[in-house]
């Protein structure tokens, strides 16, 4: 798979290397100018490979060609394996759910020299604070502003100022927590910041998990070259959010708040609450009592310090800020007022995105800290100042122009003589409203190619600072970026991320004992957590998602093995239908025709459809789809295992989907394959869960479900006596459905009898997979739950269950009634199957019931017309 390892000539490229200079990009979103050419990371002026790259590229030069196109492929199932998923926006249908996408990682990590990363940590760190000062100025004495340092209209004119968060403040010395910053290199190789993020800066999830993938990808150039770990930004973090507490909290509660599954960057949002160890929740498990916020856990409340924030500030409380939202916590504010709880970023941190206050951060530096800026920014104009106005008019065509009271971008160089004129007269009209923006500058880094080798592209990368008691402490790296080739985009956007490696300045590890300090406390005087306080969230939301986690996985098992059984019936008598027990097909067709509702499907397509189709309701793809929508909905109470499951079941799914001819081995595969990963869920459920609530709910949806099918399948195949080689086909089939089969032949040697099958699957307590061993399990379940009685409707309902299935016979179910029906027989197992239905329905009206959406306090009429 890989070439034996030869040392290049000296200052010539390694030979997977060869084609990076010949595949030079020529532009991307912005065309360059004759005289420009864009900084190279992997070489200098001479053609020589700089020293930071010597160890990654002799590395993966080793590989060869066949080694890098291994590569790509290990990425992509390392991203596969880990879950990590990226949700694209609709732009047709704003609003619509789209599935989500893999995340795109480049295989070539992006190195930076040690020298390099001293610059930027030292900008970066430096620019933390200047917008942690201006936050508090802002939103406090606003001193900058009556100075006149900064113009009124770009702080009160921006959707980012919030006036009900003016005197709001965090405990402690810094007002901003998180900071996000877009940097790339201009030509000289100077860097440049594109853009500050502190409104909720996304990204650390996922450079986190970009690391974890790369460093499993290429372990032996991860090891050779030994770049900076980045895991240490996760601690320093958590310790952070436990120390922006209010002074009164002495085990303090950090949750971190998302927009739900639907977000962008749900997964980062999701993996970095798993890696902090804090429950990620919604809006719906939040709630505002006497004051406080409190997190909602089975009927009772949990108060709630630290609130790490992901939706955006003005969507935070629909009673004080947008009252059309339904991401927020009704009462957040006044909580905040009274300092009874921290949020972080604070609300109204997304000032500081303002497109035209770059301009000003120089002066704002020398001003609020006495130093000069160490990192600049690219260069912009505000239309609010003459001068400037003057240079943004006169070079309309090769500006950026942003508006500062909103969104919108547009790329001068795109737009028409007429638009252009249009958007003169806009800026003219209201100037302060108006920046232009120097086109960003790239550098070029290596990246995958297709060709089974490396080329050059555009790339940047995203920092992040997290605020401490004596400062700001950078992650070592980020999140890379590969930026789109693309010249008639309207927007910046990346094609794939990277993993940035920082090289030690000594190989000994010198460079990081004499790096930065890291406050981190001594373990002495780390925080005790006590079982109550470091339990997952227990919300009816999260419970809601674990039940039908159960719910779907066992659905989707009892369908591939009920679809198995009924192929293997169906491969015995394909070509000879004249044999006895040959009508046993149409009656397990029929059968599971009506357990999955699929009465319109017919015969011949039955089972394509009820294993690849989406769309169809019981169908395997659909359950297992359901599944992954439910568990991504709670993936910080998962394993990491989860995924590798999931990811080897949806593989396996949409591969047989592109399959046009089957000659049955390829439909035999794929519901092994379901089974089989199923399976693997079960065992991990059963040994890798704390069996807290959300796992007893998630066993009880597992218990009602596998209950349900069994009678549903009991009732569509043995409801009335057929001829004997019938019987005894549909029974075999049934046990094999129920994975039965062997225990019963060794019980009753070959003999086949009803009695003795509802004996086994109805009233065995031994047996797993029969129906007094679910009402068995739901009742314990029940009983296991906070706060049960011993007498809630759910736990009633479950003994008579149970007393109804003993009071039976099993030789009593053989008779048959004068319809021609094992009467007997069909009352039990119809009164069982809709007393399970009551019973689901009973848990999610009670245990799982959610909270009703908001409404206006002045009504619905008003809520209409808000923005």
């Amino acid at each position: 798979m890989t070439q034996e390892a030869t040392a290049p000539a000296a200052g010539s490229p390694p030979d997977v290397f060869g084609n990076y200079r010949t595949a030079r990009p020529q532009g991307a979103l912005f065309e360059l100018s004759p005289t420009e050419t864009r900084y190279d990371e992997l070489f200098d002026a001479t053609g020589t490979l700089k020293p930071h790259w010597a160890d990654p590229a002799a590395g993966l030069s080793t590989r060869g060609h066949p080694g890098m196109q291994w590569l790509r492929d290990r990425v992509r199932r390392l991203v596969d394996t880990y879950g990590i998923t990226y949700n694209e926006t609709s732009v047709a249908e704003p609003g619509k759910s789209v599935p989500p996408s893999r995340w795109q990682l480049d295989g070539v990590p992006l190195v930076l020299a040690p020298d390099d990363w001293a610059t930027l940590e030292a900008g970066l760190t430096q620019r933390s604070r200047v917008l942690d000062a201006l936050l508090a100025d802002l939103y406090g004495p606003m001193s900058v502003v009556r100075s006149g340092l900064l113009p009124p209209q770009l702080v009160f004119g921006h959707p980012g100022y919030l006036r009900a968060a003016h005197g709001i403040t965090v405990p402690g010395p810094h007002q901003l927590f998180l900071h996000g910053c877009d940097v790339s290199r201009s030509p000289t190789g100077s860097f440049r910041v594109n853009a500050d993020w502190t409104q909720a800066p996304s990204g650390a999830g996922y450079a986190l998990a970009d690391r974890r993938v790369i460093s499993r990808a290429l372990p032996d150039v991860f090891q050779q070259t030994a770049p900076r770990p980045i895991s240490s930004f996760a601690q320093t973090m958590r310790l952070a959010l436990i120390d922006a507490a209010p002074d009164a909290a002495e085990n303090p509660v950090v949750v971190v708040l998302s927009p739900g599954t639907h977000s962008e960057t749900a997964f980062d949002q999701a993996y970095l609450a798993s890696v902090l160890g804090f429950p990620l929740v919604e809006s719906a498990d939040l709630t505002v009592r006497d004051g406080k916020l409190w997190m909602r856990s089975l009927g009772t409340l949990k108060r709630v310090d630290v609130v790490l924030r992901r939706v955006d500030a003005a969507f935070a409380d629909p009673l004080d800020l947008r009252a059309d939202s339904r991401l927020g916590v009704v009462g957040l504010v006044e909580v905040l007022r009274r300092g009874a709880v921290s949020v972080v970023n604070t609300l109204g941190s997304g000032v500081l995105e303002n497109a035209a206050l770059p301009g000003f951060l120089p002066q704002l530096s020398r001003s609020l800290l006495g130093e000069e800026l160490l990192l600049e920014s690219t260069p912009t104009y505000w239309a609010g100042d003459d001068l400037q106005k003057s240079h943004l008019l006169a070079n309309l065509g090769s500006l950026v122009v942003k508006s500062t009271v909103g969104t919108e971008v547009q790329v001068g160089r795109l737009l028409t003589a007429a638009a252009r004129e249009t958007l003169a007269a806009q800026i003219e009209a209201e100037p302060w409203k108006w920046v232009g923006q120097e086109p960003p500058q790239f550098s070029v880094a290596p990246i995958e190619s297709s060709a089974s080798a490396v080329r050059s592209a555009p790339v940047a990368f995203r920092m992040f600072a997290v605020a401490q008691r004596a400062g700001f402490t950078a992650m070592v790296g980020g999140l890379g970026q590969v930026m789109a080739e693309n010249p008639t985009s309207l927007a910046l956007h990346s094609i794939a991320a990277k993993d940035v490696w920082v090289r030690p300045a000594d190989r000994g590890g010198a460079a990081d004992a004499t790096g930065p300090i890291r406050l981190v406390p001594p373990p002495e005087s780390l925080p005790v957590f006590h079982a109550a306080v470091a339990d997952v969230v227990s919300s009816p939301r999260v419970l809601s998602d674990l039940f039908w986690m159960g719910r779907y996985a066992e659905r989707a098992e009892d369908t591939a093995r009920l679809l198995i059984a009924v192929r293997d019936r169906q491969q015995e008598y394909r070509h000879r239908m004249w044999l006895d027990g040959s009508d046993s097909v149409t009656i397990l067709l029929d059968a599971l025709a009506e357990i999955t509702g699929s009465m319109d499907v017919n015969a011949h397509d039955l089972q394509r459809t009820l294993t690849a189709d989406k769309t169809r309701a019981g169908s395997l793809a659909q359950s297992v789809d359901r599944l992954g929508y439910a568990a991504r909905a709670v993936r910080d109470q998962l394993s990491n295992d989860t995924w590798t499951v999931l990811s080897t079941v949806d593989a396996a799914l949409a591969e047989f989907a592109t399959v046009t001819y089957d000659d049955g081995s390829a439909i035999g595969s794929v519901q092994s394959a379901v089974l089989t990963g199923m399976l693997s869920l079960s065992g991990l459920g059963a040994e890798s869960m704390v069996h807290d609530p959300g796992w007893y709910l998630m066993d009880i949806g597992k218990r009602l479900e596998r209950g349900l099918q069994l009678t549903a399948l009991l009732g569509a195949t043995l409801d009335a006596p057929r001829m004997p080689s019938t019987e005894r086909m549909v029974i075999e089939s049934v046990l094999a459905a129920s994975e039965s089969s062997v225990i019963y032949a060794r019980r009753n040697r070959g003999v086949i009898r009803l009695a003795a099958v509802a004996q086994l699957l109805l009233f065995d307590e031994g047996n797993p997979r029969s129906l007094v061993y679910q009402l068995d399990r739901l009742k314990d379940d029940l009983h296991a739950l906070p706060e049960a009685s011993g007498s809630s409707r759910a736990e009633r309902l479950a003994e008579e269950m149970s007393a109804q299935l003993r009071r039976a016979d099993p030789a009593d179910l053989e008779t048959v009634g004068p319809e021609g029906l094992r009467t007997d027989l069909v009352e039990l197992l119809d009164g069982i199957h809709a007393s399970l239905r009551s019973l689901s329905e009973i848990i999610l009206a009670t245990q799982l019931s959610m909270p009703q959406d908001i409404q206006p306090l002045w009504g619905l009429s008003l809520a209409q017309v808000l923005p």
